[in-house]
């Protein structure tokens, strides 16, 4: 799914009412329908539903949602939010509608002394700005958003939470934000609501298709989107009757150190789960009966070290090369590591030690295979291209940094981000909080190596790789709970995520 901007979602509202064609008031009528359906399944008719509606078109959804609200039997009261003598032609019509209907409460909210009270088992409906704010709110449009959050009525924006910028951070400005509990948003998301620092005010958040032109949609482009379990199906290839293990590549994984083997054998199984036809795991001494008895179906490359990753085995004979899990940010793990890099001629992926050594030397980044993917978490993504003031310049960085090496960057986390070479990002829509334990990320290497090892593309690999690892985690979540989950159940529920697409 496309994440559109601001700019191009108004086009698209703009293409829709002259190519359809429908009038901009009936394609506020079907969108506040839809919401209107959508607040019908989810709040009961003795819940008293207050709508704060603002002068543009934001509100004119409000009082269009009131007047469905109010016919089929809920209590509405309006309070209409009166920062300026004009209003929307939009807003106008459904106002003069709205006032003709008997049963509706409408107040006229002009400074912070007519600001109505809000009980706690009310349900409040923030229309008062949508996705076109330009500047933060302040003054007494302020102390209706305050007097808002400091209730304890369930909250439910329309589109955007009034405040919320969608295209730029809203952490430098001062201005007031609906703290909203739900944010229904009308046919994309915004970039906003993916980014760590907005989830204070979105909640939980949903798309409701609008109907807006898939014309305009299919053929304008944007460089960020949102993996969605019918763009990952497309993507899973077959198997042919007659292939063999040497038919799925053959992996190597440098993983583990003395202490540390835990890494090494997620990380090994998580791979052999993915799809991987052979797979040689390179680990120091000490982990040889370790990785024999936990992960027999993994063949051994054994370093001369008793402890710790100290030589790159021959790399002839392996399509791709896992690196990073527990190996320890020893002096002769990072020459290792700097000769891998010079000499690999395959993508690798990269994670954990591995990224901490990279950071320490950011000259070797130039010299990565191309295609290669490193899978940071925000603290080792930190330390390789130093602090940020929001998200949303974290994001750039993030995107610039793949662009500049030709590389894949997975940044970890809620709605874990991927970053090609060419500027697209595509945030994840699968994963949970459970999935925020120790080994999480040992696996997800395990799982991307193993598909890039059996035939995917840097770039499907990384896409495939993170929503399957966030499927399984929401698999394991769903029976033991995100408290009990570990990142062993992730692997065990690998096979079940790959049957359900």
């Amino acid at each position: 799914m496309k994440i559109f901007s601001v700019d191009k979602i108004r086009k698209a509202d703009f293409y829709t009412i002259e190519n359809e064609p429908i009038s901009s008031i009936n394609l506020m009528e079907r969108a506040s329908s839809i919401l209107f359906l959508w607040i019908k399944n989810h709040v009961k008719p003795e819940n008293k539903i207050i709508i704060f509606a603002g002068l543009g078109n934001n509100g004119g959804d409000g009082l269009a949602l009131g007047r469905m609200l109010t016919n089929n039997g809920y209590q509405v009261v309006i309070n209409i939010i009166r920062y300026s003598k004009n209003t929307s032609e939009d807003f106008q019509a459904n106002f003069n509608r709205i006032v003709e209907i008997s049963g509706i409460e409408i107040n006229e909210v002009e400074n912070k002394s007519t600001i109505p009270e809000i009980d706690s088992g009310d349900v409040v409906i923030d229309a008062i700005f949508g996705s076109g704010l330009t500047k933060p709110v302040t003054g007494f449009i302020g102390d209706v958003i305050n007097l808002i959050n400091d209730s304890d009525a369930v909250t439910i924006s329309i589109d955007i939470p009034s405040g919320l910028f969608a295209d730029k951070t809203s952490l430098s400005e001062k201005g007031k934000i609906v703290r909203a509990d739900y944010t229904l948003s009308f046919q994309f998301p915004k970039l906003a609501f993916l980014l760590p620092e907005n989830e204070l005010y979105v909640g939980n958040w949903e798309v409701l298709d609008i109907g807006l032109s898939p014309e305009y949609i299919n053929s304008t482009p944007t460089k960020n989107h949102i993996l969605l379990k019918e763009d990952i199906k497309q993507v899973i290839k077959g198997r042919a009757k007659f292939s063999h293990k040497g038919t799925y590549g053959h992996a190597l994984l440098i993983a583990g150190s003395y202490g540390k083997m835990g890494a090494a054998i997620l990380a090994s199984q998580a791979c052999l789960r993915s799809g991987v036809g052979l797979l040689h795991t390179h680990v120091p001494k000490a982990g040889v009966n370790i990785l024999q008895i936990a992960s027999p179906e993994t063949m051994l490359s054994i370093d001369k070290h008793d402890n710790y990753f100290s030589e790159i085995p021959d790399i002839g004979m392996y399509n791709v090369i896992g690196i990073g899990p527990g190996v320890g940010m020893e002096q002769l793990s990072q020459l290792a590591i700097k000769k891998l890099i010079q000499n690999s001629p395959n993508p690798m992926v990269i994670d954990a030690d591995a990224l901490n050594i990279l950071s320490e030397n950011p000259t070797w980044l130039a010299f990565l295979p191309q295609g290669s993917i490193l899978t940071p978490h925000p603290k080792e993504f930190q330390r390789l291209t130093g602090s940020w003031q929001n998200d949303f310049e974290r994001l750039e960085k993030q995107r610039n940094l793949a662009q500049k090496h030709g590389i894949y960057i997975i940044l970890k986390g809620a709605n874990t981000s991927i970053c090609f070479p060419d500027g697209q990002c595509y945030f994840n829509s699968t994963g949970n909080p459970g999935m925020a334990t120790a080994g999480s990320g040992d696996v997800l290497t395990g799982i991307i190596t193993g598909l890039l090892a059996s035939g995917y593309s840097s770039e499907v690999a990384a896409t495939l790789g993170v929503y399957i690892h966030g499927f399984a985690g929401d698999i394991a979540a769903n029976d033991i709970s995100y408290e009990a989950l570990i990142a062993s159940d992730i692997i065990e529920n690998i096979g079940k995520a790959f049957m359900k697409l």
